[in-house]
């Protein structure tokens, strides 16, 4: 008998549908895993700026310390990823059905990957903040395209959503007190 975990799924992809062997844990794994290798990439690209660039900022005293806003992101990507797996496997897959909910998703997740580069890379605090404001819209999109398909992954992305606010206040009072810092569009 075979078990739920290694059990062939039918999806589709492109307009084919195929018999998916690749076990479902893989598949949660894989998709839980795909939201830390953005950030990890980014993190690597501009890992001097945080000891360098970013100590010396005027930063509000509610900031968090670095090491709780690294083990808060990785706690995050696991979460959003695990939820998007649950919109993929309620979907059945790259369907059209699935082309809005996991393409906001899909957007957000390049919009965060890039808040990094933006701000610790090029320094640019008010491109930054755009882009966190733009990051926010796509995750409430996101959310409320999910809702109807699978509740449990639209509040998955609760903590994430709650973090950005944070993170987005944080980057608002850091360009404001920060004026010598920032670089012109």
């Amino acid at each position: 008998m075979t078990s739920m975990l290694h059990a062939p799924t039918l999806r589709t992809f492109l307009g084919v549908t195929v018999k998916s062997m690749v076990p479902v844990w893989a598949q949660i794994v894989g998709s839980a895993t795909l939201p830390h290798l953005g950030g990890l990439f980014g993190w690597y690209l501009v890992r001097s700026q945080v000891s360098n660039w970013y100590e010396q900022l005027k930063k509000p005293s509610w900031r968090p310390p670095n090491k709780v806003i690294s083990v808060a992101w990785a706690t995050l990507y696991t979460g959003m990823g695990y939820a998007s797996y649950l919109i993929w496997r309620d979907l059945g897959g790259f369907t059209d059905g699935a082309l809005i909910p996991l393409g906001l998703y899909g957007t957000q997740l390049a919009l965060n990957w890039a808040f990094t580069p933006i701000f610790f890379g090029t320094h640019r605090l008010n491109l930054a903040l755009i882009e966190a404001f733009f990051l926010y819209g796509t995750v409430v999109g996101t959310m409320v395209s999910w809702y109807p398909i699978n509740k449990t992954a639209t509040l998955l992305m609760v903590p994430y959503l709650a973090w950005l606010t944070l993170a987005t206040a944080l980057t608002y009072c850091i360009w404001r007190d920060n004026p010598d810092k920032k670089k012109e569009s």
